[in-house]
């Protein structure tokens, strides 16, 4: 039965969305068991899958035991294991946040449906990570996508519709030229296996057919993974979605798609093809630099909540492609430990941000005064997440930045090191405006329905928050795991 696992990764959660919609009124009723039970069970599949990729190094599932390029096959690396690991956790934290939050957020008919569409954008991340075939690579990042429109919409406010379609249209144009990239190095190699397609295309690198496709998966991939400025769906739908919808988003959606950007870049395509043929390292190293400026002081401009956290991402999530864009092993690691670290991190943060929104009501930056004495494991929860984003030392985030550093340096780009730490304080100072008030601050009009809240929500967002100082004070080990990811992405041994 082992030998089926990754199969069961996508199969378990796909089949608990289908089955819950389509139950009767008692089986509805359980949807919350249902997929906390198909969640909890991923992360044990994930965790032992994980285990045994790190003992061999790769991990295969041929469909039918037809051998690939033929057959369908599913491929899981060191990086692809760390992925499921951390979507499978996320998902049952969102989930468990959910329990209170979704009822209180959403229509109590829809929610059935609102866990359903959970499952299915789980299933449909667990796919884009472990397929082996790009067309399938299509097909899941469509499943995930849809799933997201659904669920950004699943909100009482009218906004949240508007978000949605917004992402709908942007969403439907990326998917757009993902495809159209697909057919093109179809068209040019003969084949969809992604290992077949890294031996064919080096015949090809510089045939337009290549270079096309190569543009258009590129383009696709960042509007997917929000890369400034091609983020302007995320603010929105980050915004006005439910909490848990945007910490589920924040923390899995962009972050799956960043690896499979990485992944079409350095596994699908040689690391070579990128300096010798395209200069697409250097754009997105640019890109990446003003992306980790723009959403920092966009962020600060800020006065809503979530709003400030949305433009945070857009900013983070420079940083992770500009490791990934410097291309040597030290900034490689430091860009996988930020995918690890700003995933728990925003997951607790946009946990924190509905916890004091639905206990007081507040949306607003200003509204928070004395609020970390009325609801102290909340507000402790959130300044250990901002920490960790801002790099302060002892914690993940620092880790991260520190490669990041250090990578640049090797590379010879100096320029880069002052982008990072800008950005850093930045983020601090961001931060800052809702610590400041939350702490320092007499207390305002506003008072908590309840001193903290459920147990079922405060407890994720405490155990994520928690996560980020563990991982900086053990930092050895995520950098071991992330720089042995990192060396296999380079085609080093």
């Amino acid at each position: 039965m082992t030998e089926h696992f990754p199969a069961l990764l996508v199969i378990l959660p796909l089949l608990a969305a289908v089955l819950i919609p389509f139950s009767p009124a008692a089986v509805k009723r359980s949807a919350w068991h249902i997929s906390f039970a198909s969640a909890a069970a991923s992360l044990a599949l994930a965790a032992r899958l994980a285990w045994e990729t790190f003992a061999l190094g790769k991990v295969s599932y041929w469909f039918g035991g037809w051998a690939p390029p033929w057959g369908i096959e599913y491929s899981i690396d060191p990086l692809g294991a760390l992925l499921l690991l951390l979507t499978a956790f996320v998902t049952c934290a969102a989930l468990s946040y959910s329990r209170a939050a979704a009822p209180a957020e959403l229509a109590a008919e829809r929610l059935p449906y609102f866990y359903s569409c959970m499952l299915l954008f789980t299933s449909g991340l667990t796919g884009i990570i472990i397929t082996g075939d790009i067309f399938n690579l299509y097909v899941f990042i469509e499943i995930a996508s849809l799933a997201g429109y659904a669920l950004i919409a699943a909100g009482r406010r009218r906004e949240a519709l508007v978000a949605s379609y917004n992402y709908l249209i942007l969403g439907t144009i990326a998917a757009t030229f993902i495809l159209l990239g697909i057919g093109y190095l179809y068209m040019a190699a003969g084949t969809l296996n992604m290992a077949d397609l890294r031996e064919r295309l080096p015949q090809v690198y510089h045939t337009k057919t290549v270079l096309t496709g190569f543009a258009f998966l590129v383009v696709g991939l960042s509007i997917k993974t929000a890369l400034f400025p091609l983020h302007i769906w995320l603010p929105d739908a980050y915004t006005h979605a439910p909490s848990p919808v945007s910490a589920l988003l924040a923390a899995t959606g962009t972050k799956v798609g960043i690896y499979a950007m990485i992944r079409v870049i350095f596994t699908v395509f040689k690391p070579e093809f990128n300096p010798s043929t395209v200069p697409m390292t250097v754009i997105l190293a640019g890109l990446a630099c003003a992306g980790i400026i723009y959403g920092a002081l966009m962020a600060l401009a800020q006065t809503n909540i979530k709003r400030l956290l949305a433009y945070s991402s857009v900013s983070q999530i420079g940083y992770i492609i500009l490791g990934a864009a410097i291309s040597n092993q030290t900034a490689m690691t430091g860009s996988l430990l930020h995918i690890i670290n700003h995933a728990l991190m925003k997951a607790s943060l946009f946990m924190c941000a509905g916890i004091i929104l639905m206990s007081t009501g507040a949306e607003k930056t200003g509204d928070l005064k004395g609020l970390g004495r009325r609801m102290p494991l909340t507000m402790a929860a959130f300044t250990a997440a901002a920490c960790s984003l801002a790099g302060l030392p002892l914690t993940a985030g620092f880790i991260s930045k520190w490669h990041l550093a250090l990578g640049a340096v090797e590379a010879g780009l100096w320029l880069v090191v002052p982008v990072i730490l800008a950005g850093s304080l930045l983020t601090a100072v961001y931060f800052w405006k809702i610590i400041e008030p939350a702490y320092f601050s007499p207390a305002g009009e506003r008072r908590p329905v309840r001193p903290e809240a459920p147990a079922g929500m405060l407890a994720p967002a405490v155990l994520l928050a928690a996560l980020g100082v563990a991982l900086g004070l053990a930092a050895h080990f995520p950098a071991l795991g992330a720089g042995r990811a990192a060396a296999l992405l380079l085609g080093k041994p």
